[in-house]
């Protein structure tokens, strides 16, 4: 019953974020903007959502997690409502951010909910449920919001929260148990002036590159070079003995079995939720599919993961997560080699079976890395530690999304035929300006044609060089999950691991 909470709430804030990457080109087109500028769509939502992570261990143990619980659902449908009554993009860009508040509280709230509820022997089936919408979000999001904006308007894809939003309220209020909260924590506020903004800077620089295509463009440098100074001045200060109630318990570290594993989702966000944006792209760029058509082609993926993830749970508990995951990541780099050989024409046989071995590795990784994070944490500590767990993640999805955006982008400005096809679209139907193109790439008008017919095969090429830096990344993980435990875990006495 609990467990049916969680996953509604995770569903609408992970939904959300996918579901509106497909809505960017016709937010331009309604809003008259540049891509650019309707970009704040999705990163207003990330930086409200990275900034009040922090917050919510605090506020869960202050406020108790029903109480927090119902305020985030109730932030994130009135975020959602008034998103669809936008009607400037600022207004939308605004309303975002409200919505970044009440989501990003979801998720390390749900965790902590969960895995009290479940108690410490349970924690792999837990997180296995919750691994559902963490999964399944980024593949139907973009079916989900292609299908809306395609029957309807993009006003529904912001709509469609309300009944989900009041049906969670309803529930949660219903079934949540009754919060029973001893106040008597004091708000960390310098840890939240430093740490929130930190995050905040540090996430803007980065989601910035892509759009510079380095890292070395001051609207780039500035804003991640301050958000790692604050970040790095709260850690001193969150370890003082003294500061007995910091905003992030780094102290955790402690648990090696936390340490473990924050490493492993670190490596793991990086090179998976980096990867998992070349995919749809492939299918737009390069076989010409729409965003509807790419989020279907992407089914197999999530239809893998499904079959495993329950299995990857219950064994997560019984024998512990360190050899699933090593199996599970195993797999997923099996699947992501595949990718390294394709081509403008690859068989949608061959490509869709390598997104269901893909997805088969995903259902054995994510959550069990999550469960020997949380599994020998007291319940006291489970919401700092899901709390560290959802900063971890948030901040190198972002980082994994800037380096292979950049990597993608610098491997097609290497093909002529991508560039020469480009110019040739810039020059539309002027013909003086066309003949510029031709006589700045040395090609002979006869020779336009076949060089436009080489575009495909050139941009799977460079996709296909891509995956081979994602494919080594996800490799890597195989070193920090060789530490994760192999046996079933136990809850560790809590004073001994905070060193009290």
């Amino acid at each position: 019953m609990v467990a049916g909470v969680v996953v509604l709430g995770a569903i609408m804030s992970i939904l959300d974020i996918t579901v509106v990457s497909v809505a960017l080109e016709t937010f331009q087109r309604e809003f008259d903007a540049t891509a650019a500028e309707v970009a704040w769509t999705m990163t207003g939502y990330t930086l409200a959502l990275a900034s009040v992570i922090p917050l919510t261990g605090w506020a869960a143990d202050r406020f108790g997690t029903k109480r927090l619980y119902l305020l985030a659902v109730l932030l994130f449908t009135a975020g959602s409502v008034l998103c669809a009554t936008a009607t400037t993009l600022e207004m939308l860009v605004l309303f975002r951010v409200l919505q970044g508040l009440g989501g990003g509280m979801l998720m390390p709230l749900g965790m902590t909910i969960l895995t009290r509820a479940a108690g410490p022997e349970r924690v792999g089936r837990v997180m296995a449920v919750l691994g559902i919408p963490m999964l399944l979000g980024p593949i139907f999001g973009p079916i989900l919001g292609g299908a809306l904006i395609d029957a309807v308007s993009w006003h529904w894809i912001f709509l469609i929260n309300l009944p989900i939003g009041v049906a969670a309220l309803v529930y949660a209020w219903i079934v949540l148990p009754k919060d029973e909260v001893e106040p008597s924590e004091t708000f960390d506020w310098l840890g939240m002036v430093l740490l929130s903004p930190g995050l905040a800077a540090f996430l803007y620089g980065v989601s910035s590159i892509p759009e510079h295509g380095t890292a070395m463009a001051g609207e780039v440098m500035i804003p991640m070079v301050l958000g790692v100074v604050l970040i790095v001045a709260f850690v001193p200060w969150a370890l003082n003995r003294r500061n007995i109630h910091p905003l992030v318990e780094l102290r955790l570290f402690k648990n090696r079995n936390m340490t473990v594993a924050v490493i492993a989702m670190m490596l793991f966000a990086l090179a998976f939720f980096g990867a998992s944006l070349l995919f749809p792209l492939y299918f737009i760029q390069v076989r010409g599919e729409d965003a509807l058509g790419a989020g279907l082609l992407l089914a197999p993926q999530g239809i893998g993961a499904m079959i495993t993830m329950p299995i990857a749970g219950i064994l997560a508990d019984k024998i512990g997560p360190g050899k699933i995951v090593l199996v599970g990541i195993t797999v997923i780099t099996v699947g992501m080699a595949m990718f390294t050989q394709i081509g403008a024409d690859t068989s949608y046989a061959y490509i869709l079976g390598a997104l269901f071995i893909m997805g088969l590795g995903m259902g054995g990784t994510m959550m069990p890395i999550m469960t020997a994070a949380l599994a020998t944490l007291t319940a006291h500590n489970v919401a700092r530690g899901s709390t560290l767990l959802n900063i971890t993640q948030q901040v190198a999805a972002s980082m994994g999304t800037a380096l292979f955006s950049v990597i993608l982008t610098n491997e097609l400005k290497d093909k002529q035929s991508v560039t020469v096809a480009g110019a040739v679209q810039a020059a539309g139907d002027d013909q003086s300006a066309l003949a510029a193109v031709l006589q700045k790439f040395g090609i002979a008008p006869d020779q336009l044609n076949s060089v436009l017919a080489q575009v495909p095969g050139d941009m799977a090429d460079s996709f296909a060089t891509v995956f081979i830096v994602a494919t080594v990344l996800v490799g890597c993980c195989l070193i920090p999950a060789a530490f994760l435990p192999r046996r079933k875990l136990e809850p560790v006495d809590p004073a001994a691991m905070m060193g009290h």
